[in-house]
C-alpha cells in the first residue's frame, strides 16, 4: 500500500508537526479540535483560529488540536483505507473530541464543512448527532446570521470568544465530571447562561416559503472583548513546514474601525475601536518575531493606518526591523491616513488601496470618506517615496451606481497613470492593477436592504472596464458574478435556504471558495429541487421588513442603519466615529471608548 507521501500532493498539509506546537501530551480531560473549513494554506493563516488554540492549550487539562479542509487526493487516501479524518497533532478521529468547532469566515466554505463532517463519520445533521459525538459549534464572522446553516450546527458562538470560551470549558468539565454531560442538557445550559451562544434546536423559526414569518424566541448578543492590552493574547504562532498564504509574523494593532463605510459588515461587526498601546503592541511585534523567527512582520487591522499610535510605534519598529533584517508589511491602508514615511526602509513593491466607487458622488453614497484630493496626494507621496505598483480595488453594482461612476473608475486610473509620469522617483515603468467585486448587501450595514445586482447589468460594466484599460495597459481583474449571487444568497439567506446547501454539497459543491472548483450548475440544480426563491433573496427589502439576522444584536442599532441608508440614498456623509459619537447604539452599553456623546437618531 502507497504511503501518503507517495499518495498526495503536499503532504506537509496532512503531517502536522510544526514548531511551536504546545504539549499535547498533558494530562486532559476535554478536547477540542479547532477545524477550518478551507485549505491547510489558508486555514494556518487564520488570525483568531491561532488566538483561540493557544487559548484552549493554555487552559489546565484542556487540549486544542486542528485540522483543515482536505483536498480530493487526501479525500482518497482516507477512503482508500477506510479511515476517518483526523486532527494533525495526535491523528485522533474528530468523533472522538469533546467539541469540533469550526471558525466560519467567509459564507462560500460552507458546503466544505459538510465535507469534513461526512470524512470524520459525523453526522451532518444536529439532531442526528447523540451523546457519543461531539459538539459541534461555529463561531466567526459568518455567525451573525447563523440560519443558512441552523439545522447542521448544535450551537454558535457570535462575537470575540477569548473571555466566554474559557468559562464555557470550565462548565463543561465540572458537569463532565459531576455527572457526565447528556447533549441536550448541556445545550439548555449555555442557551440560558451565554447570551452570546445560539442553539437552533431550542429555539424554532417560521417561514412561508423564503419570508420570515416569525424570528426564533431568543435575543442573541455578540461578546464584545473591551480592552485588547488585558485579553488573552498568544505571544507565538505555528511556524507552518510548507508555505501558506500569509506566510510571516501577524500582530494585532487594534480591533474595530471607526469609518463606517456603508458595504463593510466587518466595519459594523468589529465596532468598537479598541487599541493597544504602542508599548504593548511593540512587546507583541518583537516576542512573536524572536518565538517564530520570521523575517517578516505583518500589522494586522482593518485599517492599519488609522491606529493612533502607529507613529510611536514605526518609530521603535524601524530600529528593530533593521537591526533584525526583519520586513514591516502594512496593509489594508486608508488613502486618506497613509504617508509615505509610513514606509520608511521597506521594499518599495507594491502599495494596495480601496477608492471603492469611481466618483465622488458614490463615494459619499456608500461614505467612504476620501476625496480625490486625498487620492492623489496620498499617491503622489508614494510615487516620490519610489512605489512604482499600486493595486486599485473598487466595486460594481454599488447602490445608486450610474454609467458615470463606471467610467469614473477608468478615467481614475488613468489620471493615475499620468501622476506617476509627473512624480516617479523610480525608474521602473508604473505597474497599475485595478480590481472589482460586485456589490454583496451584507446583513448589519445600512445596504443590508438593497437589491444584489442583475447580471446584464454586471457584465456589461465589467466589459466596458476591460475593454478600456486594455487599450491604456491598465491590468484588470473581476470576480465571477455566479460566485458573487451565491455569496449574496449564503450572506442573506435564512432557515430556508439550509436544505438547498446540503443537496449541493450531496451533487459535488466543493472549496466553492476557490474561484477554479466553483460550480453554481451544484446550486441551481439545489435551489430548483428545494423550491428556493433565489430572487427573493438577493432582491430588494422594505425598511420595515423582518430578516432573518434580526434576532442577533451586535451592538449598533436597526435604527441607526434605516437613518445611514436614508442618508445613503441622499449622498450625505457621516463623520468617523473618531471625530464625534454618530449614535450607533454602543455607547449605551458602554463599549465605545471614542464616543464624545450622545446622539439622537431621527
Amino acid at each position: 500500500m502507497t504511503k501518503l507521501t507517495d499518495s498526495v500532493q503536499k503532504p506537509y498539509r496532512y503531517s502536522g508537526g510544526e514548531f511551536n506546537i504546545p504539549d499535547m501530551n498533558k494530562s486532559c480531560d476535554v478536547r477540542f479540535c479547532m477545524c477550518v473549513a478551507d485549505s491547510y494554506e489558508v486555514g494556518m493563516s487564520n488570525l483568531g483560529v491561532r488566538i483561540l488554540y493557544y487559548l484552549f492549550n493554555s487552559i489546565e487539562g484542556v487540549v486544542c488540536e486542528r485540522c483543515y479542509a482536505p483536498f480530493e487526493d487526501y479525500e482518497r487516501y482516507l477512503k482508500e483505507r477506510n479511515l476517518p479524518l483526523t486532527s494533525l497533532e495526535t491523528r485522533l478521529p474528530l468523533s472522538r473530541f469533546d467539541f469540533v468547532g469550526f471558525s466560519m469566515q467567509y459564507e462560500m466554505c460552507y458546503s466544505n464543512v459538510f465535507y469534513m463532517l461526512e470524512l470524520a463519520g459525523i453526522p451532518v445533521l444536529a439532531e442526528e448527532r447523540g451523546d457519543d459525538m461531539p459538539f459541534v459549534v461555529g463561531g466567526g464572522p459568518c455567525t451573525v446570521n447563523p440560519e443558512p446553516m441552523y439545522k447542521y450546527f448544535d450551537f454558535f458562538f457570535v462575537g470575540e470568544g477569548e473571555t466566554p470560551w474559557k468559562q464555557i470549558i470550565e462548565d463543561y468539565r465540572e458537569q463532565k465530571k459531576a455527572y457526565g454531560v447528556k447533549k441536550t442538557d448541556f445545550l439548555r445550559y449555555v442557551d440560558q447562561h451565554y447570551d452570546c451562544i445560539y442553539v437552533p434546536s431550542l429555539h424554532p423559526a417560521v417561514y412561508e416559503g423564503d419570508r420570515v414569518v416569525s424570528l426564533p424566541d431568543r435575543r442573541v448578543w455578540r461578546n464584545i472583548e473591551e480592552d485588547m492590552n488585558t485579553v488573552f493574547t498568544p505571544y507565538t504562532q505555528l511556524v507552518p513546514s510548507m508555505e501558506i498564504v500569509h506566510d510571516r509574523a501577524v500582530a494585532e494593532l487594534f480591533r474595530g474601525c471607526a469609518n463606517g463605510c456603508r458595504f463593510c459588515q466587518a466595519g459594523f461587526i468589529y465596532r468598537p475601536v479598541r487599541e493597544r498601546t504602542p508599548d504593548n503592541a511593540f512587546e507583541l511585534c518583537t516576542k512573536l518575531l524572536e518565538s517564530t523567527g520570521y523575517d517578516e512582520l505583518s500589522l494586522n487591522s482593518l485599517s492599519t493606518s488609522d491606529y493612533s499610535g502607529l507613529y510611536e510605534l514605526l518609530g521603535r519598529l524601524y530600529p528593530y526591523a533593521e537591526s533584525h533584517h526583519v520586513q514591516l508589511n502594512l496593509p489594508s491602508m486608508r488613502l486618506d491616513s497613509f504617508k509615505g514615511d509610513m514606509a520608511q526602509g521597506n521594499r518599495k513593491s507594491s502599495l494596495t488601496f480601496a477608492p471603492e466607487a469611481g466618483t465622488q458622488r458614490l463615494r459619499d453614497v456608500i461614505n467612504k470618506n476620501i476625496t480625490e484630493d486625498n487620492i492623489f496626494s496620498t499617491l503622489t507621496e508614494a510615487f516620490g517615496e519610489g512605489y512604482s505598483s499600486v493595486k486599485l480595488y473598487f466595486m460594481l453594482g454599488l447602490p445608486t451606481e450610474t454609467a458615470e461612476d463606471v467610467e469614473g473608475i477608468y478615467s481614475l486610473a488613468c489620471r493615475v497613470k499620468a501622476l506617476y509620469r509627473k512624480t516617479r522617483a523610480s525608474s521602473k515603468p508604473l505597474r497599475l492593477y485595478v480590481s472589482t467585486s460586485t456589490f454583496i448587501p451584507k446583513p448589519f450595514t445600512p445596504f443590508q436592504w438593497c437589491a444584489f445586482a442583475e447580471r446584464e447589468d454586471i457584465e456589461a460594466k465589467q466589459r466596458y472596464l476591460a475593454e478600456a484599460c486594455r487599450k491604456s495597459g491598465i491590468e484588470f481583474s473581476y470576480n465571477d458574478y455566479d460566485s458573487s449571487v451565491m455569496e449574496a444568497v449564503l450572506a442573506r439567506g435564512g432557515r430556508s435556504v439550509a436544505d438547498a446547501l446540503y443537496f449541493a454539497y450531496r451533487d459535488g459543491a466543493r472549496f466553492d471558495a476557490w474561484g477554479e472548483r466553483f460550480d453554481f450548475e451544484h446550486y441551481r440544480r439545489a435551489f430548483e429541487h428545494c423550491g428556493t426563491d433565489v430572487g427573493s433573496i438577493i432582491g430588494p427589502k422594505e425598511l420595515t421588513d423582518t430578516l432573518p439576522w434580526d434576532f442577533v444584536d451586535i451592538g449598533v442599532g436597526k435604527a441607526y442603519f434605516r437613518n445611514e441608508y436614508v442618508k445613503a440614498m441622499k449622498g450625505v456623509t457621516t463623520p468617523s466615529c473618531n471625530k464625534q459619537c454618530n449614535g450607533c447604539g454602543l455607547n449605551k452599553y458602554g463599549y465605545c471608548k471614542t464616543a464624545h456623546g450622545n446622539t439622537k437618531i431621527v
